[in-house]
Order: structure tokens, then C-alpha cells, then sequence
């Protein structure tokens, strides 16, 4: 497996972690009763959104470093085939 999946994987998994690990907080926050959401299957929408509310500022802020490591493997991917397509473009403008 690339380097560049690795870090795609990783960061995934990360993002999954923290949605994962906000959820068992808002969950056992409801079942406290702290936040106003009884643990059930009506309230599990809200609850999932408001995982997903609280999970997001936080990857953007604690998993910046590995955002930034993705994205710079794939910027180096896209200009590794920006210069294959380049060298046969050129190789077809020598043939004719």
C-alpha cells in the first residue's frame, strides 16, 4: 500500500474516532440526562447530529497536521501524472 493511502486511511480513521468518541459523549451525557435527549430511537437522529456537530471543528482542529500530510500527498500524486501525461504528450507530438 502507497504512502498516500496510508495517509488518506489514517486521517479517515481519525475523523471516524472523534465523530465515534463525540457520540459516546452525547450519548452518555442523554442518559445522564444533561442535555434534554432521552436515549431512544427517536432522539438517535439528533443525537447523531449532534455528534457530527461537535466531531467536525475538532478534527479540523486536532487532526490538522495529518489533514495537511494527506493533502501533500496528494498534491505530489497529481503532479507525478501531470508530468507522465506531459512526457506522452510529448512523445506523441515527436511520432507525428
Amino acid at each position: 500500500m502507497s504512502s498516500h493511502h496510508f495517509a488518506t486511511l489514517r486521517y479517515t480513521a481519525l475523523r471516524i474516532g472523534l465523530f465515534v468518541a463525540s457520540f459516546a459523549v452525547v450519548w452518555a451525557l442523554s442518559y445522564v440526562h444533561v442535555i434534554p435527549l432521552a436515549v431512544g430511537a427517536s432522539n438517535t437522529v439528533w443525537m447523531l447530529l449532534l455528534a457530527i456537530v461537535i466531531s467536525a471543528p475538532l478534527s479540523f482542529v486536532l487532526l490538522r497536521k495529518q489533514r495537511d500530510a494527506m493533502s501533500e500527498q496528494i498534491v505530489a500524486k497529481v503532479d507525478r501524472q501531470r508530468e507522465r501525461l506531459a512526457a506522452s504528450a510529448g512523445q506523441e507530438d515527436g511520432v507525428q
